[in-house]
C-alpha cells in the first residue's frame, strides 16, 4: 500500500476535495432516514398537509442532493485513479526500459507484462475505491450508530453487539488474502508466458503440428491459475454469507424488539422504519467495508509487485574513471575497442541480497577468458556454433550485461565508465530476431533520430533495400505490421540494416543479420558498407564464412572459448576448427 499512498500524494488535493464531496453527499443519504421518521411522528400526526407537502419537498432536495454529489465524486475519483494508474506505468515502464540485462531476465518478460497491465489495474481499482468507499462506508455506519443511538438505545445495542464480530472477520481474512492473491498474480504471469510464446511461435507450432500439445500446455497453466484464483476468492468471499445471515438476524431483532418497544408505548412507530432503513445502511457500509478490503488485499499484492521492479537496485552504475578497471597496457593510437581476460555468466549475483530475492541458480559460465583488439575503422567477424557465446560478447560490449571478470574498453575507456545513452549512441546494431514496429518503413530506419534524407536514402542503398522499397505501393511510407508480417525475411533484414547504417555509427555491430539474404545481395552489402561506411568499426555475428572471410580479424568461439584469432590465412594455417568450418561450406575450393 505504501506505493499506492506515495503516488496518490501527487493527487492529494484533488483527491480531498472528491472526498468532502463524498462526505457530504454520505450526509445527505443519512439525512433521509432522520426526515422521515420525524415526517411520520410529528408531522402526520398534525394533519397540516402543507407541512407534509414542506417536509416532502425536503426529503426529495436531500435525496437530488446525495445523487448529484456522489455523481461528482465518483466522477473525480475515476479521474484520480486514471492519473495515478498513468504515473505507476509511465514509472514502470522508465524502469522496465533502463534495467539490467541480468535484471531483466530475473524478472522474466511475461512478468514484467502482467505488472504493467493487470497489476497496475488492479491498483487503478483500488485507487479509484479508496476515494469513495473509505469515506461513504465509515461514515454510513458510524453516522448511522450515532443517530440511531440518538432515536433509541436498545435497538442500536443490537447494532453494537454485531459490528465488532463482522469487523473482526473482515480484518482477519484480509490479511490472509494478501499472500494468496500473489501466488494468483504468479500463476498469471506463467499463463501470460504461455500465450506469449504460443502467439509470437505459432507458425512453429502449426508446422510441428503441436497445436494440441501447446492447447494442453496452455490448460494446465491457466487450470493452475483458476484454481489459485478459486482458492483466493473462497477465503476472500467467507464474510459475504456470514455478514448476510448476521445481517438477516438483526434486522429480525430489531422488527421483534422494536415492535414490542412500540406496543409497550416505549417509543415511536416512525423509529422502527427510520431504524431498519439505518439499519440496512449500516450492513450495507460493512459488506462495501468487505468489499473493499478485498480489492486493497488484490491490489496491496499487485502494489508489493510493481515496487518489487521499481526498487530494483541499479547494478550498472557509471563508474569513475578512477574505480574502473584500468587497461593492463596503453592504447595505441588506432586502437579502439579491447576485451582483456572476460569472463561472464548469465544470471550472475549482483549483491547477494538481490540475488536471494530474485534470481534462481547460477548458470554456467558462458565465456572463458576472451580477449582481442581492434582499431578504429578495422573489422571482425565472430563464427562458431550456436551458443558458443558469439551474442554474448555482443551484449557485453554494449553494457546490456557486466563481465564478471577482466574488462571491455572502448575508445580507451572501461564501458562502465560510460553513461548508457553515451555509449549506445556509437552503436549501429542488428541483431538477432530483430523488430519490426507496426509503423512506416521511413519512421522504422529513421527511429526517432536526426537522420537526414539524403542520409536516408543512403543508409537504404547501402542496405540493398531501394530495390524492393521502390516496387512498393507507398515506398517508404509503406506500412509495416507488427514484427514485419507483411514483410519477407530478407526484406525485414534489409529494413533492419538500414536502420543500423542511418546515422553512421562509429560501431556497426550485425549479429546474423544476413541469414536471409542470397550471397549476391550479401556480398552487395558487404561491399557497399566497406565502400560508403569505412570509418565505421565492423563487427559481424555470422554462421557463413564467406561473410567474414574478408574481415581484418576473424574470432573463432567454441563453447565460450576463443579457439582462434587472425585472418583468413592464418585461421586456414593455424586453426583446424575454422578449416574444418570452411571445407563444410566452400566446398574445400
Amino acid at each position: 500500500m505504501q506505493l499506492i499512498l506515495r503516488y496518490m500524494r501527487k493527487y492529494i488535493k484533488s483527491i480531498t476535495v472528491g472526498m468532502g464531496i463524498k462526505f457530504l453527499a454520505t450526509m445527505m443519504t443519512l439525512l433521509l432516514p432522520y426526515l422521515l421518521e420525524y415526517l411520520i411522528d410529528y408531522i402526520v400526526p398534525m394533519g397540516k398537509l402543507s407541512r407534509m407537502f414542506l417536509w416532502g419537498i425536503l426529503m426529495v432536495f436531500s435525496a437530488y442532493a446525495s445523487w448529484r454529489l456522489n455523481v461528482a465524486a465518483n466522477r473525480n475519483a475515476v479521474k484520480n485513479a486514471h492519473f495515478v494508474s498513468y504515473d505507476i506505468r509511465k514509472a514502470l515502464f522508465e524502469k522496465t526500459s533502463n534495467l539490467s540485462g541480468t535484471t531483466f531476465d530475473a524478472f522474466g518478460l511475461p512478468s514484467l507484462t502482467s505488472r504493467m497491465t493487470s497489476d497496475s489495474y488492479n491498483v487503478q481499482s483500488c485507487v479509484q475505491m479508496l476515494q469513495t468507499l473509505c469515506v461513504r462506508a465509515p461514515i454510513l455506519m458510524i453516522g448511522g450508530i450515532a443517530v440511531t443511538m440518538t432515536m433509541d438505545r436498545v435497538l442500536s445495542g443490537i447494532l453494537c453487539l454485531m459490528l465488532p464480530i463482522l469487523i473482526g472477520v473482515i480484518v482477519l481474512v484480509s490479511y490472509k488474502g494478501i499472500p494468496l492473491y500473489t501466488k494468483v498474480q504468479d500463476r498469471l504471469d506463467e499463463v501470460v508466458r504461455i500465450m506469449r510464446e504460443n502467439i509470437t511461435g505459432i507458425r512453429v507450432v502449426k508446422a510441428l503440428s503441436k497445436t494440441e500439445y501447446e492447447k494442453r500446455r496452455f490448460h494446465k497453466g491457466n487450470e493452475a491459475l483458476m484454481k489459485q484464483d478459486v482458492i483466493a476468492s473462497t477465503v476472500m468471499a467467507i464474510p459475504g454469507p456470514f455478514m448476510q445471515t448476521c445481517l438477516n438476524i438483526g434486522l429480525t431483532l430489531v422488527v421483534y424488539v422494536g415492535a414490542v418497544r412500540v406496543n409497550n408505548g416505549q417509543m415511536k412507530p416512525g423509529v422502527i422504519l427510520a431504524f431498519l432503513t439505518y439499519f440496512n445502511l449500516i450492513m450495507q457500509s460493512v459488506m462495501a467495508l468487505n468489499r473493499m478490503f478485498m480489492m486493497i488485499s488484490k491490489a496491496s499484492a499487485s502494489a508489493d509487485r510493481i515496487d518489487l521492479v521499481l526498487a530494483a537496485k541499479d547494478d550498472q552504475k557509471v563508474l569513475t574513471l578512477e574505480n574502473a578497471k584500468k587497461p593492463e597496457e596503453s592504447f595505441g593510437e588506432e586502437e579502439f575497442i579491447r576485451f582483456e581476460h572476460v569472463n561472464f555468466t548469465y544470471n550472475q549475483a549482483i549483491e547477494e541480497n538481490n540475488r536471494d530475492a530474485f534470481f534462481g541458480e547460477k548458470q554456467e559460465q558462458c565465456l572463458y577468458d576472451i580477449s582481442f583488439r581492434i582499431k578504429r575503422g578495422e573489422s571482425l567477424g565472430i563464427i562458431g556454433p550456436t551458443g558458443c557465446g558469439k551474442t554474448t560478447i555482443i551484449n557485453l560490449l554494449m553494457r546490456f550485461y557486466d563481465v564478471e571478470d577482466g574488462a571491455v574498453f572502448v575508445d580507451g575507456k572501461d564501458v562502465r565508465t560510460y553513461d548508457k545513452d553515451e555509449l549506445h549512441r556509437k552503436f549501429g546494431v542488428v541483431f538477432q530476431n530483430d523488430v519490426i514496429f507496426n509503423d512506416t518503413l521511413r519512421n522504422n530506419i529513421v527511429f526517432g533520430r536526426a537522420v537526414g534524407d539524403e542520409q536516408l536514402q543512403g543508409a537504404v542503398q547501402d542496405a540493398m533495400a531501394e530495390e524492393f522499397v521502390s516496387n512498393l505501393r507507398d515506398g517508404l511510407d509503406y506500412m509495416a505490421e507488427i514484427k514485419g508480417a507483411n514483410l519477407s525475411g530478407g526484406q525485414k533484414q534489409r529494413v533492419l540494416i538500414a536502420r543500423a547504417l542511418a546515422a553512421n555509427p562509429e560501431i556497426l555491430i550485425l549479429d546474423d543479420s544476413s541469414s536471409a539474404l542470397d550471397y549476391r545481395t550479401d556480398a552487395a552489402l558487404r561491399k557497399a558498407i566497406a565502400a560508403h561506411h569505412q570509418n565505421s568499426t565492423l563487427i559481424m555475428v555470422a554462421q557463413r564464412i564467406s561473410s567474414v572471410q574478408g574481415m581484418t580479424n576473424i574470432l573463432v568461439m567454441d563453447n565460450g572459448r576463443c579457439i582462434g584469432y587472425g585472418n583468413h590465412e592464418y585461421l586456414m594455417e593455424n586453426c583446424d576448427e575454422y578449416r574444418e568450418i570452411y571445407e563444410a561450406q566452400m566446398g574445400g575450393m
